[in-house]
């Protein structure tokens, strides 16, 4: 395990013990939570993997239109030059740790109404009505935007989340190519699962949408409803008889890690002073998710609050836990510092000519 990744393995070594605690004394089975699906070990390494690829083709095609002295690099040699021994082993450690806190997390969700059967959405409605002056937000939301382009607008940015999380999973290990801000982002994911769970099991809750679905039935059809029925559906399965199943339960609203792991991003793209177009585009989808998470039920206000202190939190954390200072890079990312532009070493005493501040190099 690479060093940049002990708090990474801290955390997912917590996380795997909770969840075999509580399924050993419940008698819950542990499953793997994609396993339905497209399971996450391999989704994950064929995400990075490709991302591997088009780092080193495109870095490859670029070398290729320069004239320097024994011609252009083959595609091999700017791979071996590229991924050496300790970048792989970089880059497998942050997957390696990333996923077993996933797959902790999901279980540990999961396992929520096996523990207790208590459930806050009364009170979380109630502090919504306070903060929104005796108004439901997401009634209120539904009469001020409307219930159709608006409803489509929201499915999109909350299905596109899904997604969001394993590609910048691979863009901090293999694009960024720094390996301390690469570590400090995996860590601050996994410090998010792993507050987000605790908060599961201190504030159990269904959401708007499953505790007051007659506010979104008016709702037209989108795949967003889809998944919502079909999570429905799952823990319907699990709750019957959660050995007869393959489903994990995945419905639990306080906090919205969906907004957590947003800001976390956010904070990352600022403090390694991405483009401008990336920061503003990153704060945008932030908005969007708080917009689309209300809209559509799935937290409550209360719970968007708690998730945007959730991911303040996680990203101070790992920046504490990973040894980086919480302030902005000197330099500002560039596309030449990504894909490290460098001649390609000739031989094993060329070494390494990466500039030990840029997003390029392994410092």
């Amino acid at each position: 395990m690479r060093r940049e990744f002990r708090a990474a393995a801290v955390v997912a070594a917590v996380m795997a013990a909770a969840a075999l605690l509580v399924a050993w004394t419940h008698h819950l089975p542990v499953r793997d939570p994609d396993g339905a699906s497209l399971p996450t070990w391999f989704r994950l390494p064929t995400i990075v993997g490709s991302a591997i690829l088009l780092d080193v083709v495109a870095r490859w095609a670029l070398l290729r239109r320069r004239r320097g002295p024994g011609g252009p690099p083959t595609l091999l040699a700017v791979a071996r030059q590229r991924w050496d021994r300790d970048q792989l082993a970089f880059t497998a450690s942050g997957l390696l740790t990333w996923y077993v806190a996933y797959v902790a997390f999901r279980n540990l969700k999961s396992y929520v109404p096996f523990v207790t059967d208590r459930l806050a959405d009364p009170a979380l409605a109630r502090i919504d009505r306070v903060l929104w002056l005796g108004h439901d937000p997401a009634v209120v939301l539904h009469h001020v935007l409307g219930t159709g382009v608006t409803n489509w607008v929201c499915a999109a940015v909350y299905l596109i989340w899904i997604g969001l999380v394993p590609a910048s999973l691979a863009i901090a290990l293999v694009w960024t190519r720094r390996s301390t801000a690469g570590a400090w982002y995996v860590t601050a994911i996994s410090v998010d699962w792993m507050l987000g769970a605790a908060l599961y099991y201190a504030v159990p809750s269904l959401g708007p949408t499953y505790a007051r679905p007659e506010w979104f039935a008016a709702l037209p059809h989108t795949p967003n409803t889809s998944v919502r029925d079909a999570l429905l559906a799952d823990r319907v399965q699990v709750l019957s008889g959660p050995w007869d199943t393959h489903a994990v339960q995945t419905i639990a609203a306080f906090a919205s890690l969906h907004v957590a792991v947003m800001l976390t991003i956010c904070l990352m793209t600022e403090v390694m002073r991405l483009p401008r177009a990336v920061r503003v585009a990153a704060w945008a989808f932030l908005a969007l998710t708080v917009l689309a998470t209300v809209y559509l039920g799935w937290h409550y206000v209360a719970d968007v609050l708690a998730g945007l202190v959730v991911g303040a939190a996680a990203f101070v954390i790992a920046a504490v836990a990973t040894g980086n200072p919480l302030q902005r890079r000197e330099r500002p990312w560039s596309f030449r510092g990504a894909l490290d532009l460098t001649p390609v070493a000739t031989t094993a005493a060329a070494g390494s000519r990466d500039d030990p501040d840029s997003v390029g190099s392994r410092g």
